[in-house]
């Protein structure tokens, strides 16, 4: 079911997540498949319905700074600094994984992904469902990312609990993945934020 983003919709949204379904949703780059990172059903649903290799992570988008305690521990210099600096916004830090974090979601890396997105309803949507949301991609493995709600339905179908219809893809770029477990930062992506910016905040670290 295709519907738009409305106090009584987020109601049973949110109903769905918690019973372990699936949605699409757009997040402040493209769709993405949202489920509870700690269901583990839900989150081998999604693998499934990507046709997506065990090995590979999948990264959460938070509602709010205090989520992150639940998923990252150990937080570098690095971390705390491109967090403050470049948060909310479309980039998605990957940090040493808590102990809570299931496997489905870190792969076996002992990292998890988080992004903090910079769009209020974004935000609003995740925090209804319980302040995290997985938010890979809505699209089968090698096929182009769902930009639009109707493209979701297009992939998947009835597979979807509900698609929340925000409007088309505001970007034509991903999200900038930057790996920031050790002491030097490492570019995982380059999306919508140029390494070239990121670089020019590491000053203060060295």
């Amino acid at each position: 079911m295709i519907l738009a983003q409305t106090t009584e919709a987020l109601a049973h949204i949110a109903g769905s997540i918690n019973r372990g379904g699936v949605i699409g949703f757009r997040t402040d780059t493209f769709y993405g498949l949202g489920a509870d990172p700690f269901k583990r059903e839900s989150v081998e649903t999604i693998k499934q319905l990507k046709g997506r290799e065990g090995r590979k992570p999948i990264l959460i988008v938070i509602s709010d700074p205090d989520q992150i305690q639940r998923f990252i521990v150990d937080r570098t210099e690095a971390f705390d600094l491109f967090a403050e600096r470049f948060w909310p916004g479309p980039i998605t830090f990957i940090g040493k994984a808590a102990p809570e974090v299931p496997l489905e979601i870190t792969a076996g890396t002992q990292t998890v992904g988080l992004r903090l997105p910079a769009d209020d309803k974004v935000r609003a949507l995740i925090r209804k469902c319980g302040g995290a949301l997985t938010a890979t991609s809505a699209n089968p493995s090698a096929q182009a990312p769902a930009k639009t709600a109707q493209e979701v339905h297009q992939y998947f179908g009835e597979a979807m609990a509900f698609i929340v219809d925000s409007g088309p893809a505001r970007t034509a770029l991903p999200s900038t993945v930057v790996d920031v477990c050790g002491e030097e930062p490492r570019l995982i992506r380059e999306g919508v934020i140029a390494w070239s910016e990121i670089q020019s905040v590491l000053d203060p670290l060295n």
